[in-house]
Protein backbone atom coordinates (compact mmCIF):
# COMPACT_ATOMS: atom_id res chain seq x y z
CA UNK A 1 0.00 0.00 0.00
CA UNK A 2 2.72 2.04 1.07
CA UNK A 3 4.31 1.87 -2.60
CA UNK A 4 1.37 2.58 -3.99
CA UNK A 5 1.04 5.88 -2.48
CA UNK A 6 4.13 6.83 -3.28
CA UNK A 7 3.39 6.24 -6.79
CA UNK A 8 -0.15 8.72 -6.93
CA UNK A 9 0.00 12.13 -7.67
CA UNK A 10 0.03 14.54 -4.48
CA UNK A 11 -3.48 16.29 -4.89
CA UNK A 12 -5.71 12.90 -5.14
CA UNK A 13 -8.50 11.95 -2.75
CA UNK A 14 -7.46 8.69 -2.91
CA UNK A 15 -3.88 9.08 -1.27
CA UNK A 16 -5.76 10.49 1.82
CA UNK A 17 -8.03 8.01 1.99
CA UNK A 18 -5.55 5.37 1.55
CA UNK A 19 -3.21 7.25 4.42
CA UNK A 20 -6.42 6.71 6.57
CA UNK A 21 -6.47 3.10 5.65
CA UNK A 22 -3.37 2.47 6.68
CA UNK A 23 -2.96 4.35 9.97
CA UNK A 24 -6.27 2.12 10.60
CA UNK A 25 -4.36 -1.15 9.62
CA UNK A 26 -1.03 -0.01 11.55
CA UNK A 27 -3.60 0.80 14.98
CA UNK A 28 -5.71 -2.76 14.33
CA UNK A 29 -2.37 -4.50 14.54
CA UNK A 30 -1.09 -2.57 17.14
CA UNK A 31 -3.76 -3.11 19.46
CA UNK A 32 -4.17 -7.04 18.53
CA UNK A 33 -0.27 -7.62 19.65
CA UNK A 34 -0.64 -5.01 23.02
CA UNK A 35 -3.36 -7.34 23.68
CA UNK A 36 -1.53 -10.75 23.23
CA UNK A 37 1.38 -9.04 25.19
CA UNK A 38 -1.51 -7.80 27.98
CA UNK A 39 -1.93 -11.42 28.00
CA UNK A 40 1.40 -12.72 28.16
CA UNK A 41 2.34 -10.65 30.98
CA UNK A 42 -0.30 -11.78 33.01
CA UNK A 43 -0.18 -15.54 32.60
CA UNK A 44 3.22 -15.88 31.57
CA UNK A 45 4.32 -19.03 34.04
CA UNK A 46 1.14 -20.88 32.62
CA UNK A 47 2.16 -19.75 29.08
CA UNK A 48 5.78 -21.05 28.98
CA UNK A 49 4.76 -23.86 30.92
CA UNK A 50 2.35 -25.00 28.37
CA UNK A 51 5.00 -24.44 26.03
CA UNK A 52 7.47 -26.55 27.62
CA UNK A 53 4.43 -29.58 27.41
CA UNK A 54 3.46 -29.07 24.20
CA UNK A 55 4.42 -32.05 21.73
CA UNK A 56 7.63 -32.32 19.57
CA UNK A 57 5.55 -32.13 16.32
CA UNK A 58 2.28 -29.52 18.08
CA UNK A 59 2.30 -25.75 16.50
CA UNK A 60 3.73 -23.34 19.02
CA UNK A 61 0.80 -21.02 20.42
CA UNK A 62 3.96 -17.77 20.85
CA UNK A 63 5.63 -16.34 18.27
CA UNK A 64 9.32 -17.00 18.63
CA UNK A 65 9.46 -12.93 19.51
CA UNK A 66 6.75 -13.41 22.45
CA UNK A 67 8.14 -16.62 23.32
CA UNK A 68 11.90 -14.37 23.99
CA UNK A 69 9.56 -12.19 25.93
CA UNK A 70 7.67 -14.16 28.13
CA UNK A 71 11.21 -15.72 28.93
CA UNK A 72 13.17 -12.51 29.77
CA UNK A 73 9.49 -11.49 31.44
CA UNK A 74 9.55 -14.75 33.98
CA UNK A 75 13.81 -13.46 34.70
CA UNK A 76 13.23 -10.30 35.56
CA UNK A 77 10.03 -10.93 37.68
CA UNK A 78 12.14 -13.84 39.47
CA UNK A 79 15.11 -11.48 39.72
CA UNK A 80 12.69 -8.43 40.95
CA UNK A 81 10.77 -10.54 44.32
CA UNK A 82 14.49 -12.16 44.69
CA UNK A 83 16.05 -8.51 45.05
CA UNK A 84 12.82 -6.50 46.37
CA UNK A 85 10.75 -9.00 48.63
CA UNK A 86 12.58 -12.12 49.26
CA UNK A 87 16.05 -11.26 50.20
CA UNK A 88 14.13 -9.68 53.77
CA UNK A 89 12.13 -13.21 54.39
CA UNK A 90 13.37 -16.02 56.42
CA UNK A 91 14.77 -18.72 54.53
CA UNK A 92 12.19 -21.06 54.60
CA UNK A 93 10.04 -18.45 52.57
CA UNK A 94 12.45 -17.04 50.42
CA UNK A 95 11.43 -19.64 47.42
CA UNK A 96 8.09 -18.85 45.43
CA UNK A 97 6.22 -20.56 42.72
CA UNK A 98 5.30 -18.41 39.71
CA UNK A 99 3.05 -20.74 38.50
CA UNK A 100 0.72 -21.43 41.76
CA UNK A 101 1.04 -17.73 42.04
CA UNK A 102 0.16 -15.76 39.01
CA UNK A 103 -3.82 -17.04 38.37
CA UNK A 104 -4.40 -19.75 35.82
CA UNK A 105 -6.09 -18.16 32.55
CA UNK A 106 -10.10 -18.86 33.17
CA UNK A 107 -11.25 -21.38 30.15
CA UNK A 108 -14.46 -21.54 31.61
CA UNK A 109 -15.16 -18.23 29.85
CA UNK A 110 -17.44 -17.69 27.38
CA UNK A 111 -15.73 -16.76 23.19
CA UNK A 112 -17.16 -15.94 20.17
CA UNK A 113 -16.39 -18.21 17.18
CA UNK A 114 -16.83 -18.41 13.69
CA UNK A 115 -16.44 -22.72 12.18
CA UNK A 116 -14.31 -22.98 9.02
CA UNK A 117 -14.51 -26.58 9.10
CA UNK A 118 -17.83 -28.24 9.90
CA UNK A 119 -17.64 -29.95 13.36
CA UNK A 120 -19.82 -32.90 14.17
CA UNK A 121 -21.16 -34.12 17.57
CA UNK A 122 -19.52 -31.80 19.97
CA UNK A 123 -20.23 -32.08 23.62
CA UNK A 124 -21.63 -29.28 25.18
CA UNK A 125 -20.81 -29.26 29.20
CA UNK A 126 -24.38 -28.26 30.93
CA UNK A 127 -24.18 -24.71 32.70
CA UNK A 128 -25.81 -26.54 35.97
CA UNK A 129 -26.08 -30.35 37.13
CA UNK A 130 -29.70 -30.43 36.67
CA UNK A 131 -29.29 -30.04 32.78
CA UNK A 132 -28.33 -33.26 30.89
CA UNK A 133 -24.74 -32.94 28.62
CA UNK A 134 -25.61 -32.92 24.81
CA UNK A 135 -24.00 -32.66 21.67
CA UNK A 136 -24.20 -30.08 18.81
CA UNK A 137 -22.81 -29.47 14.90
CA UNK A 138 -21.38 -26.67 14.04
CA UNK A 139 -22.02 -26.29 10.48
CA UNK A 140 -19.40 -24.26 8.77
CA UNK A 141 -19.62 -20.26 8.11
CA UNK A 142 -22.13 -19.99 11.88
CA UNK A 143 -21.16 -18.62 14.33
CA UNK A 144 -21.40 -19.09 17.97
CA UNK A 145 -21.08 -18.61 22.02
CA UNK A 146 -19.34 -21.35 23.77
CA UNK A 147 -17.18 -22.13 26.45
CA UNK A 148 -13.66 -21.99 25.74
CA UNK A 149 -12.55 -25.10 26.95
CA UNK A 150 -15.16 -27.04 25.03
CA UNK A 151 -13.78 -26.32 21.54
CA UNK A 152 -10.03 -25.63 22.36
CA UNK A 153 -8.92 -28.72 20.70
CA UNK A 154 -10.65 -27.18 17.68
CA UNK A 155 -9.31 -23.91 17.97
CA UNK A 156 -6.08 -25.37 17.62
CA UNK A 157 -6.52 -27.55 15.18
CA UNK A 158 -7.93 -24.71 12.82
CA UNK A 159 -11.66 -26.02 12.32
CA UNK A 160 -12.92 -23.01 14.24
CA UNK A 161 -11.44 -18.99 14.44
CA UNK A 162 -12.36 -16.97 17.56
CA UNK A 163 -13.64 -13.76 16.82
Amino acid sequence: QEANLKRAKKGDLKVSIHHMEIERIRYVLSSYLRCRLVKIEKFFPHVLEKEKSRAEGEPSILSPEEFAFAKEYMANTETYLKNVALKHMPPNLQKVSLLKSVPKPNLDSFVFLRVLERQENILVEPETDEQREYTIDLEEGSQHLIRYKTIAPLVASGAVQLI
